[in-house]
């Protein structure tokens, strides 16, 4: 496991003071590993991964389980997340997640995926959709979940 100790007073008074306005900072931060990501894979010549709403649920409700420890940090419900994803995404033929936890900067959450040999594999993969959710966790730091798909029929 990868934890960076930074901590954010923005998103931690926006968290506290205004749920509504957490979640557009997580939007936000999802935004921006999204934007991370693609950016990675156009220099390596890959096409860029779209969102998908519902892959985005299931990722963050598994960072909300892993944060609240309802769940270990991992992949645990890996095979039962995937399987309920494939019933609404489809076709769907290839499936991977990346997990982290750390602080409230993307490109830190990006770097060390890239850093990892696995990650790495999965943010270079044959995808060519994503969800991600994030969710910050009872011990402060944020919990992030990026789920890949091949959607489509090749």
């Amino acid at each position: 496991m990868m934890r960076l100790l930074f901590s954010s007073v923005l998103l931690f008074v926006i968290a506290i003071g205004n749920p509504a306005a957490a979640q557009q900072g997580y939007a936000q931060l999802s935004a921006d590993v999204l934007k991370l990501v693609n950016e990675h894979r156009a220099g390596m010549g890959l096409g860029s991964l779209q969102m998908n709403e519902v892959m985005s649920a299931a990722a963050e409700k598994h960072s909300r389980n892993m944060g609240a420890n309802r769940i270990p940090f991992g992949h645990d419900g890996f095979d039962a997340r995937m399987a309920g994803i494939r019933k609404q995404v489809k076709p769907a033929n290839a499936w991977a997640e990346n997990v982290a936890y750390s602080s409230d900067d993307a490109k830190e959450v990006v770097a060390m995926w890239l850093h990892s040999p696995g990650h790495r594999k999965n943010i270079e993969g044959n995808y060519n959709t994503t969800g991600i959710g994030i969710a910050k966790g009872k011990d402060g730091n944020y919990y992030y979940t990026q789920i890949f798909f091949r959607k489509g029929s090749e």
